[in-house]
């Protein structure tokens, strides 16, 4: 649009100057053969006896009859005298042989200007003057009548009104201008519809990978022209191939840990087993049922559903006032903005349900839970009035490798399943203790989830 607007301005414009200039050029030189075909009418009438110029009382062109009509002629000649010989210098003095009838209301100079006093037999000019006030195209065309050998120079002006010729081009502005205007107008109307027309398509392609994006469609479903065809249907491949492999791989996963728990059940089940060993199989248990659950996460794809978090959240926290309806805690809960978890819905409730189970058992009276949307992040924070976590056990929790199950009740379980879900979804886990209720706060932040 700001290009189509760029051309619209600039160019139509320039093209309306140059259209206006070509014409006033044309306007002008039509009218200067008109006046110099009327000094030929002039000169065909003209007669020259005993050196004194003889005109008919009438001309044949009527305008020249009537006093004030808009076109006048007169015949002029120049003559050097002697007129101030006090200072001894030479004027050359414009004298006037003949006169038009229409001329009769103009007064002329003595001394006409100075391009128009300088005309040698032969010369031709057509130029503007100004009379009484008045601003006229006049014509001028310098002559010799030969009488014998003696020659009678002269210079026939023909002068016309410019009042007339400025209105017209006045008017025809005005028309072109307003012509140009409607012009500009429908043009930029048409572009626009055709452009909304044109550019539908992309359009409807974004508001499409949007919809997929924030989780509110699996596909791309509109029909595209051929020129986008072939790009949509390599994005819905994609999608589809994304959507497979990462079902590949979380079935891979479930597969193998489901595949190592019959054996595993068969050393336990065997009595002479030492407590080293028993020890080692129960963590190998551990470990497997910890990736049972890496397995059945989505972790982070730009093409996952979006989950609101305020049904997920009042069905978590229902279940776990049921959980522990013997302890006297208040749990308050802030939620600001619209909330969307883009994740999976199990994945939304491993993360709350692991830090709310721990905040409950930590806490000793209060639990503040806020969810927010500051941007395109939703940030999840958490915080309990308990004794909170040492700094030292802080920076071990977000040391990659290092387990948190062996730091005190309330928040060492579940701690690793949240890191690495956290980490699957590119999100930030934040660990620090609470200035609002003096215990441990927990913060989630996943960017781009709006």
């Amino acid at each position: 649009m700001v290009s189509l607007l760029a051309m619209v301005i600039v160019i139509l414009p320039t093209v309306a100057f140059i259209i206006m200039n070509s014409f006033e050029k044309h306007m002008v030189l039509s009218i200067e053969n008109e006046l110099s075909a009327y000094s030929y009418s002039i000169l065909a009438v003209a007669e020259v006896e005993q050196a004194q110029l003889i005109m008919p009382e009438v001309l044949i062109e009527n305008q020249f009859n009537v006093s004030g009509s808009g076109l006048y002629a007169f015949i002029s000649q120049q003559k050097n005298n002697q007129a101030d010989k006090i200072n001894n210098t030479r004027k050359d003095e414009s004298v006037t042989l003949w006169r038009s009838q229409s001329l009769l209301t103009l007064t002329l100079p003595n001394k006409l200007p100075e391009p128009l006093a300088m005309l040698t037999t032969g010369d031709k000019l057509f130029t503007s003057i100004e009379l009484n006030g008045l601003s006229l195209f006049i014509y001028s065309y310098a002559i010799s009548f030969t009488e014998g050998e003696h020659s009678f120079p002269m210079t026939v002006h023909i002068i016309k009104d410019k009042q007339t010729f400025l209105l017209f081009i006045s008017d025809f502005k005005q028309q072109l201008w307003f012509g140009l205007a409607i012009l500009m107008v429908i043009i930029l109307l048409l572009q626009l519809v055709w452009l909304m027309w044109t550019l539908k398509p992309l359009s409807t392609l974004e508001h499409e990978i949007k919809a997929v994006e924030q989780g509110k469609a699996e596909k791309l479903t509109s029909i595209y022209p051929k020129e986008l065809a072939k790009l949509t249907t390599q994005l819905n491949q994609l999608l589809a191939t994304e959507q497979k492999q990462r079902q590949r791989y979380r079935n891979a996963l479930s597969d193998l840990a489901h595949s190592l728990k019959t054996p595993l059940a068969v050393l336990q089940a065997q009595r002479d087993i030492s407590a080293v060993n028993q020890e080692q199989i129960n963590r190998i248990n551990s470990t497997i049922d910890h990736q049972l659950k890496r397995a059945q996460s989505a972790g982070h794809s730009s093409w996952l559903l979006g989950i609101k978090v305020k049904p997920v959240l009042d069905k978590l926290l229902n279940t776990l006032a049921k959980i522990y309806h013997d302890a006297d805690k208040k749990v308050t809960v802030k939620l600001t903005g619209k909330l969307t978890f883009k994740g999976d819905e199990a994945d939304l409730l491993e993360l709350l349900g692991n830090l709310l189970d721990n905040a409950y058992k930590a806490a000793k009276s209060s639990i503040m839970l806020t969810v927010s949307q500051q941007g395109d992040a939703l940030v999840i924070c958490i915080e309990d009035d308990g004794v909170g976590i040492k700094s030292q056990q802080i920076s071990q929790i977000l040391e990659r490798g290092v387990r948190a199950d062996t730091y005190q009740e309330g928040h060492g379980v579940g701690l690793a399943i949240v890191r690495d879900l956290v980490a699957s979804y590119q999100g930030q886990l934040h660990i620090a203790n609470s200035a609002a209720l003096g215990g441990a706060k927990f913060t989630l932040t996943f960017a781009n989830m709006g």
